[in-house]
């Protein structure tokens, strides 16, 4: 996400470094380069246009910090307006008193919209809910199957009537399942269609009527760029929409479409999707999704992946352990097993304040990973209890085991000695020793 955007800033935000203050021709200069790279990156020009106008009354208007340098006083104040632009605050999904609390996802035909219907089911399992799924997609050949097999995958019930052909009917019917099997959440799947026409409309307020959602969301293709922008206005002018889920942006690095959507509708986006897979479905955080297009990495959604994917009574657990005995290479086998839940790890490093710039262009393998797990896994639970008796011969059987090489072996342990140089000062409340270990 927002690839493209970000590299131009930063180079637009490098030019200012080793200048003494912020000046009015300076500042022109750099927010011309912002206004080309938001227009390159698909962002609407009005919303750029007043964005630009803004960013400028700030900039020049603002006294320059003496602590701070003129390009991180501008990027604070591009930041800030970006933050703004987006929302400021994250829009919740609706949580009712009402039991079910209901949830009508509505898009166009390819938009994602039923995988995304059962990635929110799977998010409101992980949190305790239980959610009941309506199949109200009475044109689409296999709709209702894709629901009942995306729904058997996140242990939710899917309610589907092949003979029903009247979407509001199967919609009312569904709600009145939901209400006697104590459904938390019901989540109403609709119909799409290769563009919006009336006949769409009119059905889908006939299931608004029928049902009288909490929250009606629109599901969004965020590939489509400023088309994106324009089916949210219609649909929001015909539903009143609660919320937007932007899609497939892992494949869109420009992001014109999330920095439009909000400033020209109104509608905030509460989700933005970034694979096939059920737990790729990320929250949207304004003030982290504006940090991460500056290049500063979002700690709130490195922190919201921790909290949904990682163990924490596992993680409890092996911090209680830490603190009475060493660091052994179980442990550290532990807590690869917890990282990789979080996700690819080219991925988490750009989610990290500074480390996707202190990286540059070196590239992540993913797979050391998988190599690390496979040597310490080719070892004996007496090597993993106690590393020095690793010699030459069990290094070697290690690394035939493994399918890696003698070198990658000592290289793990050797990374594998500075943690537990770390891990033992920790305890005794010592200083941090200075670590060399590549990420």
């Amino acid at each position: 996400m927002f690839e493209a955007l970000s590299s131009r800033l930063e180079q637009v935000f490098a030019r200012l470094r080793g200048r003494g203050r912020l000046d009015p021709e300076n500042i022109r200069e750099t927010l011309r380069e912002i206004r080309r790279a938001l227009l390159e990156a698909d962002v609407n020009y009005q919303v750029v246009r007043d964005f630009i106008g803004l960013v400028e009354t700030r900039a020049v208007g603002a006294e320059v910090l003496r602590s701070l340098s003129p390009g991180q006083q501008l990027v604070k104040i591009v930041h800030d307006a970006l933050t703004e632009l987006l929302g400021r605050d994250a829009a919740p999904l609706a949580e009712s008193a009402e039991i079910p609390t209901r949830i009508v996802f509505v898009g166009l035909q390819g938009s994602g919209k039923t995988t995304t219907v059962a990635k929110v089911a799977h998010r409101l399992r992980r949190r305790g809910k239980v959610s009941l799924l309506a199949a109200c997609d009475v044109h689409r050949p296999a709709a209702q199957d894709q629901l009942r097999t995306l729904g058997a995958s996140v242990g939710s019930q899917v309610c589907a009537w092949p003979e029903e052909k009247d979407a509001a009917a199967l919609a009312a019917r569904g709600w009145d399942e939901a209400r006697r099997a104590g459904a938390d959440y019901y989540l109403v799947d609709t119909a799409g269609r290769l563009q919006v026409d009336e006949l769409m409309m009119q059905e889908l307020e006939r299931i608004r009527d029928a049902v009288r959602p909490h929250q009606i969301l629109l599901v969004v293709d965020g590939l489509t760029g400023q088309e994106a922008v324009a089916v949210s206005r219609t649909f929001h002018e015909r539903l009143t929409l609660g919320g937007v889920i932007l899609t497939k942006m892992e494949g869109d690095g420009r992001g014109g479409a999330a920095l439009s959507i909000r400033a020209t509708t109104g509608v905030p986006i509460l989700f933005v999707g970034t694979g096939e897979d059920l737990e790729a479905l990320e929250p949207f955080h304004p003030a982290g999704i504006a940090s991460r297009i500056l290049g500063m990495g979002d700690v709130l959604a490195l922190v919201e992946r921790a909290r949904e994917r990682v163990d924490l009574d596992e993680a409890a657990r092996l911090q209680r352990r830490l603190e009475k005995e060493e660091f052994t290479l179980e442990h550290f086998l532990r807590q690869l097993k917890e990282v990789r839940k979080m996700g690819p790890l080219e991925d988490l490093v750009k989610l990290v304040p500074g480390m996707g710039k202190a990286m540059g262009s070196t590239p992540i393998d993913g797979r050391e990973i998988n190599r690390v797990e496979a040597i310490i896994l080719s070892m004996t639970p007496g090597e993993r209890q106690r590393s020095s008796i690793l010699n030459g011969s069990r290094r070697r059987r290690i690394a035939r085991g493994s399918g890696t090489t003698v070198p990658e072996v000592n290289r793990l342990l050797r990374d594998y000695e500075q943690m537990r140089t770390l891990f033992g000062r920790l305890r005794r409340g010592g200083k941090l020793p200075r670590m060399t270990m590549k990420p």
